[in-house]
């Protein structure tokens, strides 16, 4: 596929994919979805990849939805189905986001909005810049928080600050994101790009197996019981063990050097 909304680029098993539409603010159409379906399912076929990072072009990361289609098909007295849009294009991009095979960084280099805000917490670790922003905008055209948001916020920032954000629509700066809990870090713009850079090498050196273990055990604790999630833990913790990179953790320690995971 020749992608025209998008940028991707695999380089020393990181993989990078950045929504390229800046003079919208990267706002999504049906057109970016079809590509960073594309993108994603590349990469769970490419085990040279380790990582993925997913940020924005120009000024901001994402503002979500572009509504130019559905102003146009309101102007002729079509109301749009959103429900459609979602199960059609949200719901398939978060669930390929939480279920990559390698870790997962969203990059939030400006505005996240709406959608894009929510799309950004799929992802594992989430890491912005001083200069960036979240909004769960869609009280402001009565809508409520779609693309996991109902799902991600509360189990980030507590129902109190969800409900908040959800309902005032007020910006949260990357600062005050950081203290809630809802991103990894917030970072200084002039440091942000090395900072990613860096962020990704490491994960890619990683063991990547290990690191995606963590991930669905971390998700499914939120309906076990403590039982459910030890024998879980046990289950998963009897996989890794037999792995190579287990092997190669466990020689390296010994041998006093640092591993060089393959992530198998």
């Amino acid at each position: 596929m020749k992608y025209e909304n998008i940028l991707f680029e695999v380089q020393n098993g990181v993989a990078k994919l950045t929504l390229n539409r800046p003079d919208k603010l990267n706002s999504f159409t049906e057109e970016m979805h079809a590509e960073c379906r594309h993108a994603l399912d590349s990469i769970q076929s490419n085990t040279a990849v380790r990582v993925l990072v997913l940020t924005g072009a120009g000024r901001g990361f994402c503002a979500g939805q572009d509504l130019s289609d559905r102003a146009m098909q309101m102007a002729a007295g079509v109301k749009p189905d959103i429900g459609d849009t979602i199960e059609r294009n949200y719901k398939p991009l978060v669930l390929r986001l939480q279920n990559m095979r390698v870790p997962t960084i969203a990059a939030i280099n400006g505005i996240a909005a709406g959608a894009g805000a929510n799309i950004a917490l799929a992802c594992d670790l989430v890491v912005a810049s001083h200069s960036a922003s979240f909004l769960q905008a869609f009280s402001k055209i009565g809508l409520m928080p779609d693309a996991g948001g109902t799902w991600f916020l509360p189990q980030r920032v507590g129902m109190a600050r969800a409900m908040g954000m959800a309902m005032l629509a007020d910006k949260v700066s990357a600062e005050q994101a950081q203290t809630w809990g809802l991103i990894w870090a917030a970072v200084a713009d002039a440091e942000f790009a090395s900072y990613i850079d860096a962020l990704a090498n490491k994960l890619a050196l990683a063991p990547t197996n290990a690191l995606v273990h963590m991930r669905q055990a971390m998700h499914a604790a939120a309906k076990n019981t403590l039982e459910q999630q030890l024998s879980l833990e046990g289950e998963y913790q009897r996989k890794l063990g037999y792995s190579a990179d287990y092997a190669e953790g466990v020689a390296a320690f010994l041998e006093k050097r640092s591993p060089q995971f393959t992530g198998q």
